[in-house]
């Protein structure tokens, strides 16, 4: 009766449009009593204060900000442009640009609703003047901003390396590769489509124009790599990078002529909300975690784990399931606060490498981007270029199946993501 009525209390509390953080903060209070730890509740304070003071958040605000200030700062058609001038006549030459861009704004924004947006306003008009379907174009642009939350620099990989104490530039460097995975099969079906559908193909190659493009997207790419650079290489902290990233992205805003007063104040401000909401999300998912430790949740899981025959790669897989459903119904950040401490801690014991575990965690929540019954990604996508939800859920069916192919093979092979940050000497 008791697991009954907290049901109902979610589906109340959802359904009322209330925060994620407050939601999981009722719960948590709710745990409490129910479970006779109400005691416990006079730590709370501390418990929160002592999972907040991480070194690894300071960055968090930077790359936020950093992102903010490049989206609003004429990036967006600077790297459409540069994506465009590559391609020649291909056909399907503006789905690969869609991908390209999604590629090369991941190392801006590092958000993948952020890269659905941008792309939905500028790109999907113009695939359709060129002849794609509406519903196709939207597809391919919500597909492709999955790879936002993986290549560095990535804020989902930052709250991650925070919340699970694994270094930050070694995630960085073990996203790069499975982004260009993810961006690889989406050219390759986005090529399939083009024959099969008669796609356009795009503007015969010209050096002069390529060479124009290259310079003028030159501040926007410039940023990923020298950001990224720094940390892999140990140059900079992150959040020195992240710091770093603002003065890059105040100096492209000024080269593209878009930098104002308006610019700063909007981008702070939607930085502010945006941190605070992810810091009490922090700490309302806090309480879940220090609950699940009084009531000994880690030694059960343990103890259910040994029982079901599951070890090692058997279990990661178990994990990836898991959070493939649970991305579904929770969206990134609360799945990752909420769930990823319960269980992910045991797949790391039973040998799972940190690195490579935070890899293919992170790249299943971020599937729950584009997958019903919610789908965040697919929500803005079909506000901004205005195609139906249902239509976009059929569009994206074939791509989010790559991307689970894609999933399953850093899972089985952890050696992939792991590359990199080996060759960096992070490993």
């Amino acid at each position: 009766m008791v697991w009954l009525l907290l049901l109902v209390l979610v589906v109340c509390l959802v359904l009322s449009g209330t925060e994620y953080a407050y939601i999981v903060g009722a719960i948590a209070v709710v745990l409490f009593l129910v479970t006779g730890h109400g005691e416990h509740l006079t730590i709370v304070p501390q418990r929160v204060f002592s999972q907040l003071d991480s070194f690894a958040l300071t960055a968090l605000p930077m790359f936020i900000l950093a992102g903010e200030i490049m989206g609003r700062g004429g990036v967006t058609r600077s790297l459409i442009d540069f994506s465009l001038s590559l391609m020649g006549k291909i056909r399907g030459a503006l789905g690969h640009v869609n991908v390209l861009t999604s590629v090369f704004f991941a190392g801006v924004s590092g958000a993948a609703t952020a890269d659905a947006a941008a792309l939905g306003n500028t790109l999907v008009p113009a695939m359709r003047e060129r002849g794609y379907r509406g519903d196709y174009a939207a597809s391919i642009t919500a597909a492709s901003a999955i790879i936002g939350p993986i290549i560095p620099p990535s804020i989902i990989l930052i709250m991650y390396g925070a919340l699970m104490e694994t270094d930050i530039a070694a995630l960085f460097a073990a996203g790069i590769i499975p982004g260009l995975m993810l961006a690889a099969v989406l050219i390759v079906s986005n090529a399939a489509f083009a024959r099969r559908k008669g796609h356009p193909a795009g503007e015969p190659f010209d050096l002069q124009h390529l060479g124009e493009a290259t310079r003028s997207a030159l501040p926007a790419l410039a940023l990923p790599i020298v950001i990224v650079a720094g940390i892999v290489f140990g140059v900079t902290t992150p959040t020195e990078a992240g710091a770093l990233a603002v003065v890059l992205a105040i100096a492209a805003a000024r080269v593209y002529g878009m930098l104002s007063r308006t610019l700063l104040v909007d981008s702070l401000r939607r930085t502010v909300r945006l941190v605070g909401s992810i810091f009490v999300l922090i700490a309302a998912s806090s309480l879940i975690s220090y609950l699940a430790a009084i009531m000994g949740a880690s030694d059960e899981l343990s103890t259910a784990v040994a029982g079901s025959g599951l070890a090692g790669r058997a279990y990661l897989f178990s994990v990836v399931a898991s959070l493939l459903v649970v991305g579904m119904f929770t969206g990134v950040r609360l799945g990752l606060f909420l769930v990823v401490p319960l269980i992910v801690p045991e797949a790391i014991a039973l040998g799972a490498d940190p690195v490579h575990t935070g890899i293919v965690v992170c790249l299943s929540l971020a599937l729950g981007l584009i997958t019903p019954p919610f789908g965040p990604v697919l929500l803005v996508t079909s506000a901004v270029t205005g195609v139906s939800y249902g239509q976009l859920v059929r569009g994206t069916i074939a791509f989010t199946s790559l991307h689970v192919v894609v999933l399953a093979v850093l899972a089985f092979l952890p050696g992939v993501s792991l590359w990199l940050p080996k060759a960096a000497g992070l490993l």
